[in-house]
């Protein structure tokens, strides 16, 4: 996973590349809009993504010129930029390559796929198009300019979530490490510059001529690129396979875990012939979601450096009680943390108790609880019965735990008494589910 970071030269521009791996097959990852082959690949989402293709493949990643640590030149075509993956490639050592192209990389995958074939073993598409002005995608000038105007007055703060990863919108720690990312990736005069330039393409001529095996993939709910242009390649491109996975991100880094690892199981088998993901482990239970109430708000108040250190002596506060009723850490995400125990009566003390302690800081928490089968995958727990729980904290009220019917239906006896919420629809969890306050 520490691939060292090095140079190939196209023409007069030197591309930063990195190789993980020592798999007896090549696949090289052509990046969407932003890039960085240090920043980028820090993220937990994409470290995941390049652990499981390094199990199985050699693993190329670059930098697209003019972002990252690639040299900053501003102008760029679509032909200048197959050659810097021929070039990385030639650098590399890599005679032939399956290509993994995911949103505005899609098109430059397809243009070195059909110029040089004899290169390209796969191709594999992710979230991609031929083309943003003509049919399905369909984005007309005028909503196109105002959008670069909105990207050039807030680069660097994360102004791209909201439109390819809207379930991430309101995730300050993730809208943070975004903003570092888009700051590293590019200046906002060279994004203009390739925005302009990703705006022109239009490689709907060359599907017909695609010849490597192809798979496409793409949301079923994409909120940037519709699944029509994912269904639109795939019809186009003779032979292709393709699969819809589900969900509405368009951004890989707000991929759920399931659908992440349905997205690279297809992609083994693809390239590879088989899966080889060993089947996880299975247990019952009880996931605690608990976050701070009003956050952003409070983080303004403060500034920065004081809100760092009552984040602090939150995370610490909220730690004593997880050892205190044996509940096991499994995530912090901002200002929130994701929980497991194997009882769900402590789980909920637990959760009161965080409630109480953290009242001396002057902060104020919600909670949720779902008790279910999960997969465990290392020190991660998967699967529905962990989306439930979130969506269940998604809807607590300030200071106010919330469980679902199943966690109260197993504490029965136990002298905890709660609230009835009614029936409510929890985003992406198939069902109605009626949900209890716990009262006392």
């Amino acid at each position: 996973m520490d691939g060292p970071v090095k140079y190939a030269r196209s023409d007069d521009v030197h591309i930063a590349y990195r190789v993980i791996g020592e798999g007896t097959r090549d696949i090289v990852l052509i990046p969407g809009t932003l890039s960085h082959v240090e920043v980028f690949w820090e993220h937990p989402t994409n470290e995941y993504l390049l652990k499981r293709l390094s199990s199985f493949a050699r693993v190329i990643v670059f930098d697209k010129r003019g972002q990252g640590l690639s040299d900053r030149v501003a102008e760029q075509t679509l032909e200048e930029r197959i050659g810097d993956v021929k070039a990385v490639m030639d650098a590399a050592g890599s005679e032939r390559a399956a290509l993994y192209g995911w949103s505005e990389g899609a098109p430059m995958s397809l243009l070195f796929t059909a110029t040089y074939p004899e290169r390209t073993e796969a191709l594999v598409l992710c979230g991609g198009f031929a083309s943003m002005q003509a049919e399905p995608v369909s984005l007309q000038p005028e909503v196109w300019v105002r959008f670069l105007r909105e990207l050039e007055a807030h680069w660097g703060e994360g102004i791209l979530v909201p439109f390819i990863a809207p379930s991430r919108g309101k995730d300050e720690a993730f809208l943070r490490w975004f903003g570092r990312l888009e700051r590293a990736s590019a200046s906002p005069g060279a994004i203009l510059a390739l925005m302009r330039a990703s705006y022109e393409i239009d490689v709907r001529h060359i599907l017909s001529s695609i010849q490597a095996p192809t798979l496409v993939l793409h949301r079923i709910g994409d909120r940037l690129i519709p699944v029509a242009a994912g269904r639109y390649l795939a019809q186009q491109i003779r032979g292709a396979k393709y699969v819809e996975l589900p969900g509405d991100d368009h951004l890989l880094q707000a991929f759920d875990p399931d659908t992440l690892d349905l997205l690279i199981d297809e992609m083994e088998e693809f390239v590879t012939g088989a899966r080889h993901r060993p089947e996880p482990d299975r247990v019952l239970a009880t996931v605690l979601f608990t976050d701070i109430v009003g956050s952003s708000e409070r983080a303004a108040e403060l500034g920065d450096r004081r809100w760092r250190d009552l984040l602090d002596e939150f995370y610490a506060t909220v730690r004593r009680e997880l050892e205190r009723y044996r509940g096991i850490e499994i995530d912090t995400a901002g200002d929130g943390f994701v929980a497991r125990f194997d009882g769900p009566a402590r789980a909920i003390k637990c959760a009161s108790s965080i409630g109480d302690s953290v009242g001396s800081l002057g902060l104020r928490v919600r909670s949720g609880l779902h008790t279910g089968e999960c997969e465990v995958s290392g020190d991660k727990l998967r699967g529905i019965a962990v989306h439930t729980g979130a969506r269940v904290g998604g809807l607590a009220n300030s200071g106010e735990i919330l469980v679902s019917s199943t966690v109260k239906d197993l504490v029965a006896g136990s002298g905890i008494q709660f609230a009835d919420r009614g029936m409510h629809a929890l985003k992406g969890i198939p069902g109605e589910w009626r949900l209890f306050a716990v009262s006392a």
